[in-house]
C-alpha cells in the first residue's frame, strides 16, 4: 500500500472536523487547576479559555507558563553541559554524581559505567557541608566558617566563574532549578541530594545575607515556588510531615533567627517579607510554625490529678540541649 495526496477536499474537511471533535469532547487538560477543584474563586480571565465547545474550562494556562518561567529562569546551556557532563544534556533516573553513588543501592563510586545506564557522572557544584572553610584555616576562622557558610557559598561561585558557567551567584540558583526539575520529571536521587545540599548551604549563611539581600530574596521566592510544585512529584518532593520535613524546617527556623541577628530594626525588609510569605504558605499547607514561641518544658496534669514534668526532646537540636549541648574540650 502506498500513501498519496488526498484529492477529495470534502474528505479532508471531514477528518479536520474529527480532529477538532477529539480535542473538544474527548480530551481533558493534563493538569487541572487545583483552585477550581477546591471551589476557590478566581476572577483572572487569563486562566480561562474557550475550547470551542463553550465550556470555558479553567486550566490555569497562564499560571503554568509563569511557573515554568520562574522554575527555569537561571538555567543556561553552559550550566546544563557542565552538570550533565555531555554535549547532548543526557540524564536519566539512574544518573548520579560520584559523591552520591555510595548511597544508591546497586551503584558504587567510580566509573559511571557501573550505574548500568552508561551515562557520564553528573558534575555538581562541589558543595561539601562538612568542610565549609578554606584550606589551611584554623582556630576561630575555621569555627566561624563552620557556623556561617558564607565563605563556602562565595567559594562555589568563584570556582564556577573560572569555568564561565552561568555567571556569578545565578549559577547556584540555576543548579537549584535543574536539580528540582530532574527530581520532578525523573525522580533522580542524586539531584534531590544536591538540591538539599544547596538549601543547607544557602540557609546557613549569615554575613552574605546582609551583603547580598536581593540575591536571598530571589532564592526564597524560587524555593517557595518549588515547594508549591513539589506536589507534582509522586508522593511529594519529600515527606513534609513534622518528621520528614525536619531538615528543611530546621534550616528555615535557623535562617529566620539569622535575619534577626544580622539586621536591625527597619533593615532587611525585603528578605524578611519574602520569608514571611514562605512561612505563611508553609503554615497554610502543612501547619508549620517557624517561630520559637513554644513551651519546651512544663507540668502536665494526668486524669487522676497527678502532675508530671514533661519536656520536648525533639527540639533539643534547635535549642542545643541534651546530647546537642555544647561541650568544652580541654586540649
Amino acid at each position: 500500500m502506498c500513501l498519496g495526496a488526498v484529492a477529495n477536499e470534502e474528505e479532508v474537511e471531514k477528518w479536520r472536523r474529527g480532529v477538532r471533535e477529539i480535542w473538544t469532547e474527548r480530551l481533558v487538560p493534563y493538569r487541572q487547576d487545583a483552585r477550581g477543584e477546591q471551589g476557590v474563586e478566581d476572577n483572572d480571565e487569563d486562566d480561562v479559555y474557550d475550547d470551542g465547545g463553550g465550556t470555558g474550562n479553567r486550566v490555569g494556562e497562564v499560571a503554568e507558563k509563569n511557573d515554568w518561567s520562574v522554575l527555569t529562569s537561571y538555567i543556561t546551556s553552559a550550566l546544563l553541559s557542565r552538570l550533565t557532563n555531555n554535549p547532548d544534556w543526557r540524564i536519566n533516573t539512574g544518573s548520579c554524581a560520584e559523591q552520591d553513588a555510595d548511597h544508591i543501592p546497586g551503584i558504587s563510586s567510580g566509573s559511571a559505567e557501573e550505574t548500568g545506564f552508561g551515562e557520564p557522572e553528573l558534575r555538581f557544584l562541589g558543595i561539601d557541608l562538612k568542610r565549609t572553610w578554606r584550606e589551611g584555616a584554623v582556630g576561630r576562622e575555621r569555627t566561624e566558617a563552620a557556623v556561617d557558610r558564607s565563605w563556602a557559598l562565595e567559594d562555589v561561585e568563584e570556582r564556577w566563574k573560572t569555568e564561565r558557567v552561568g555567571g556569578g551567584g545565578d549559577v547556584v540558583l540555576g543548579q537549584m532549578q535543574v536539580c528540582f526539575l530532574m527530581v520532578v520529571t525523573l525522580a533522580n536521587y542524586s539531584c534531590l541530594e544536591e538540591w538539599k545540599r544547596i538549601l543547607g548551604l544557602v540557609l546557613t549563611c549569615k554575613r552574605a545575607v546582609r551583603a547580598r539581600e536581593a540575591w536571598f530574596v530571589r532564592f526564597l521566592a524560587l524555593l517557595r515556588r518549588q515547594l508549591a510544585r513539589g506536589a507534582d512529584v509522586e508522593g511529594g518532593l519529600f515527606d513534609m510531615a513534622d518528621e520528614g520535613g525536619a531538615y528543611l524546617k530546621g534550616l528555615l527556623k535557623g535562617f529566620k533567627r539569622t535575619l534577626g541577628q544580622v539586621f536591625g530594626d527597619g533593615e532587611g525588609e525585603d528578605v524578611r517579607e519574602e520569608l514571611a510569605e514562605l512561612e505563611q504558605w508553609l503554615k497554610r499547607e502543612y501547619g508549620w510554625e517557624l517561630g520559637d514561641s513554644f513551651v519546651r518544658k512544663g507540668m502536665l496534669e494526668l486524669e487522676d490529678g497527678e502532675q508530671v514534668e514533661m519536656e520536648m526532646e525533639e527540639m533539643e537540636a534547635e535549642d542545643e540541649r541534651g546530647e546537642y549541648a555544647p561541650v568544652i574540650v580541654e586540649l
